[in-house]
């Protein structure tokens, strides 16, 4: 009863973090969720707590800013997205505990190093950043960056409804693959009820922190802050 308590405890903490980095840059909810909540639980269940949680915070950002979406490049990348999903479910399947870790920390620092750069992707990129985007999504839960890097030279308000749009489209149809896999379980229930509790909180958090200083000036303090805890999660993997 303790640890769950503990585990319930560390995954709210978690998720209110996780929504203060999605209130203040826009993205970044699983970026910061997957990596830490592996710290504590089985990999498989923080990808799945993280991608259920991403679905809670993301659709109601997407119905609120409907009228800004990009329809074309919101249907290329929920299509493409969801064609490169099957390879990622298979990944989640086959990797042991401690590799499918390496994977993720990996993978999120490349990630993380390509939204760090402002690096774009154009056009006729947008296929090729949905399926990748889909295929990390079912494999580590952070499929952000291929999207933001698809999307960055649309206007601010255009960016971000786009963005969640396809967050919540891709969202809704990993959630369901998961289920049907029968990778939502009682310790999956736990971290997204703790989720529950916590997002509301970090948003809030993030949201008056957005308003108050500029997302310039702490975009790199979340970097950076991803950055070590993808290597401290890389680091466990492999000792």
């Amino acid at each position: 009863m303790t640890d769950l308590l503990l585990v319930a405890g560390v995954a709210a903490v978690v998720f209110v973090v996780a929504a203060m980095a999605q209130a203040i840059t826009g993205f970044g909810s699983a970026l910061v969720a997957v990596p830490l909540l592996a710290l504590v639980v089985h990999p498989i269940a923080a990808v799945v707590a993280a991608t259920a949680m991403s679905l809670v915070l993301t659709s109601g950002a997407a119905w609120r800013e409907r009228s800004h979406l990009d329809g074309p490049a919101a249907r290329t990348l929920t299509v493409t997205g969801i064609v490169g999903m099957p390879v990622g479910l298979v990944l989640l399947g086959l990797a042991d505990e401690s590799r499918l870790q390496a994977w993720i920390a990996g993978a999120m620092l490349v990630m993380v190093l390509l939204v760090a750069s402002g690096a774009r992707i154009g056009a006729r990129g947008l296929p090729v950043a949905g399926l990748v985007s889909g295929a990390l999504l079912t494999s580590t839960g952070m499929n952000g960056p291929p999207l933001v890097m698809a999307l960055l030279d649309r206007e601010p308000r255009r960016y971000r409804a786009t963005l969640q749009g396809v967050f919540a489209a891709q969202d809704v149809v990993a959630v369901v693959a998961f289920l049907v896999l029968g990778y939502v379980d009682g310790e999956v229930a736990l971290l997204t009820a703790s989720g529950v509790v916590g997002l509301p909180v970090g948003w809030r958090l993030g949201d008056a922190v957005f308003h108050k200083i500029p997302a310039a000036r702490l975009r790199p303090l979340v970097i950076g802050g991803l950055l070590v805890t993808a290597a401290s999660m890389l680091v466990g993997a492999v000792t």
